[in-house]
């Protein structure tokens, strides 16, 4: 059974499905055809993305090629390629969608990243080696304008959109984009106050608001956004409305182009929450019918640990695209935090990997979430390993490793944790298949059995986590807490029928072994504060 049927029978006898349609992973291309491996997505790129010694990040992309082949990866989500407000903006301070690192603009001719050049190479290698490259799409909003202009506004209050604080004005606004590097190439859209529901600045008062912009041909705040703060279509610079025609259509060929452009497999979509999801669904849905794959891979930021919220917008969505299971990743935030008091057994609880599986991109961290960045909510060091674990091993949701903590970089690596994430990429790879049992035994020690499956040799694998424990700060009966776990694994592919007990070893590093009687039963045990993957070892020991 291949990793989508898995899925689908998994999701289809534990899960309802009322009032929702096809879970979005099912209809999804995630893996290429002449394989029956376990799909991995990678972040390839942090917020500073510092420490490549290439000449430029897409060309340190295209030298790691080979190398995530080997992790096992099917798709990498990369960095934004377009150019941004300035030559050293990330991408999502957008600017000119339609360059690419093509023309001389806002510094210099490259992005932050590289060159068009150099980003089109990478991602040919990458589709070369079978990893589909998703487009990180920032579509709601666009800053570094070329001049100001003046029209009329109404300041709105930050925490409730929908409250004027005061009377419409005359203000003026950088909101016109001429790009006067690229012309009319590619696209002739100029862009004008016309084109934004608001602005965070007016230029003429030197003063920092919401303003929201009125006049002839204006439709408001888009309705089909997320209502936290009365109506959250504003997040930042200029916010772009969806509704005007001219600005509609650009955004929807840019869409096409740039899978052209770059033979990407899909996208991931920023900052979902803030603009209309209708139009998200459009963007899609034109893109499908673009390159003829009504399977192209999307994966969309809706930032909020409220399951109920995420759940709206997956309803509302219709199987258009996947979610990044924020809650969970907050679950292991938690967790990471509040070790001593923090129940395991209910890790899942009120994520996507509970609710929605079929609709879940997981991840344990990502350029965002790091000491000091805008969403922080770091899953610490002392969880990590455990952390990544649970999405890697598990038999729902697609994972998604962070560069971050697998390579060396200035913001947040530990080379101990990286090389035990390593680890648990091959066991991915390797082991991780079959059906799962769960066994959520003890508040600080929680386990899991893949039973493996006929296509791939020797698979399955035997799960512990277990987190740190301070007595002191403990509560719940002293038989809440275990160290080791008694699980029963399947030996209907035994190594032999000899009637001896079947040896378990630990792939990262605890040098104890299990023995599995012959009803498949064994007792595996987990340092404090680790995890450990138990296989059935081929020594003859």
């Amino acid at each position: 059974m291949d990793y989508l049927r898995r899925l689908r029978w998994f999701s289809s006898s534990l899960f309802p499905t009322r009032g929702y349609s096809t879970p979005a992973l099912e209809q999804m291309h995630l893996m290429p055809q002449d394989t029956k491996d376990n799909p991995l997505m990678f972040q390839f790129f942090t917020w500073l993305s510092e420490g490549s010694e290439q000449e430029s990040w897409w060309k340190h992309f295209e030298a790691q090629v080979p190398r995530l082949k080997e992790f096992g990866v099917t798709h990498v989500w990369l960095p934004p390629p377009n150019k941004a407000s300035n030559k050293h903006g990330a991408g999502y301070d957008a600017y000119d969608l339609w360059d690419l690192g093509e023309f001389e603009q806002k510094g210099s001719v490259a992005t932050r990243w590289g060159s068009k050049e150099e980003l089109q190479q990478a991602c040919a290698v990458a589709r070369a080696n079978n990893i589909g490259v998703l487009i990180d799409a920032v579509l709601g909003h666009k800053l570094g304008a070329d001049r100001k202009e003046t029209f009329t506004a109404i300041p709105v209050n930050p925490d409730n959109r929908l409250q004027q604080t005061g009377p419409q004005r005359e203000i003026e606004g950088w909101t016109a984009y001429d790009f006067p590097g690229r012309g009319d190439k590619y696209s002739t859209l100029k862009w004008s106050h016309r084109h934004f529901t608001g602005v965070d600045w007016d230029a003429r008062e030197r003063k920092s608001d919401i303003y929201y912009i009125i006049g002839p041909g204006r439709n408001g705040w888009s309705k089909h956004v997320d209502d936290e703060l009365g109506n959250y279509d504003y997040l930042l610079g200029c916010d772009i409305d969806h509704t005007q025609p001219d600005v509609k259509e650009d955004l929807l060929r840019w869409g096409e182009w740039i899978l052209e452009q770059t033979g990407g497999a899909g996208f991931r979509f920023d900052a979902m929450k803030h603009f209309d999801r209708r139009f998200l669904a459009e963007f899609i849905e034109r893109c499908r019918r673009s390159l003829g794959s009504r399977d192209m891979f999307a994966v969309s930021e809706y930032w909020s640990d409220s399951i109920s919220k995420v759940e709206h917008y997956i309803k509302q969505i219709r199987g258009q695209t996947s979610f990044f299971d924020v809650p969970f990743h907050y679950n292991l935030h938690n967790a990471s935090r509040n070790q001593s008091t923090y129940d395991l057994r209910k890790i899942l609880k009120k994520s996507l990997l509970e609710r929605r599986p079929w609709d879940a991109v997981t991840f344990v961290d990502n350029h965002d979430t790091g000491i000091g960045r805008t969403l922080e909510s770091w899953v610490d060091e002392s969880f990590k390993v455990q952390a990544y674990a649970l999405i890697l091993l598990r038999l729902e949701g697609l994972p998604c490793v962070y560069y971050g903590d697998v390579y060396p970089n200035k913001e947040h690596f530990d080379a101990n944790v990286s090389k035990q994430i390593l680890k648990l990429i091959q066991a991915r790879k390797k082991y991780a298949y079959g059906k799962m049992t769960e066994y959520l035994n003890y508040r600080n020690c929680i386990g899991f059995v893949r039973h493996g499956d006929d296509s791939h040799e020797g698979s399955g694998c035997v799960v512990v986590i277990r987190s740190n424990i301070d007595v002191k700060q403990s509560s719940g009966n002293s038989k809440d807490y275990g160290q080791e776990i008694r699980m029963k694994v399947d030996l209907k592919k035994d190594l032999g029928t000899t009637g001896k007990p079947v040896i378990y070893r630990d792939l990262l590093g605890d040098s104890r072994t299990v023995a599995v009687n012959a009803e498949g039963w064994g007792i595996f045990p987990c340092a404090e504060g680790s995890a450990a993957v138990w296989t059935r070892s081929t020594s003859e020991e």
